[in-house]
């Protein structure tokens, strides 16, 4: 069951190339007592506000031009000029196909929405950023939060995975 948080102290940056979804989401976000929003258009425009409106989390659509929300993941995730390469991020998009998912995930996102928004499935974003945060590692050339987010029944060490697991034929 989700909490009822006070998000009223949060720094929320909306990239967004779609005036009316851009509106939709501000909308919702004030709703929730948000007042502390920036809006930027696409990737490029949402790297530099970040780097000024320094938000506590990003809200970004996946498909904008002439930069989409993968490639300001990537910045934010990954860039030397990252104002915050740990902030949440929470993917949009309309094409909710499991391929996506993944390769947002892979890319770094916290979290992903499909459009239609509702402000129940935002708020549950939201909410998951808050109550779940996730550690960040760096493996090979992925940065971000954990991609694991199954508890394993029985395992009890400090390390899920181990040369134990391996077994040659």
């Amino acid at each position: 069951m989700t909490k009822n948080y006070d998000f009223s102290n949060l720094r929320v940056l909306v990239v967004e190339d779609n005036n009316f979804m851009r509106l939709m989401i501000q909308r919702i976000l004030e709703s929730f007592e948000i007042t502390d929003i920036s809006i930027a258009r696409d990737a490029y425009d949402g790297f530099e506000a970040a780097k000024s409106f320094i938000p506590d989390l990003i809200i970004s659509d996946w498909d904008m031009e002439p930069g989409d929300g993968l490639t300001l993941l990537d910045w934010i995730r990954n860039r030397p000029d990252s104002p915050d390469k740990y902030m949440p991020i929470i993917m949009l998009t309309g094409y909710s196909e499991s391929k996506r998912v993944l390769q947002a995930r892979d890319f770094g996102v916290n979290e992903f929405l499909a459009k239609p928004v509702t402000a129940q499935a935002l708020y549950t974003r939201l909410a998951s950023v808050v109550e779940n945060p996730r550690s960040y590692v760096r493996a090979g050339d992925f940065f971000g939060p954990d991609r694991r987010r199954k508890d394993v029944d029985g395992f009890d060490g400090d390390d899920r995975r181990s040369d134990d697991d391996i077994y040659e034929v």
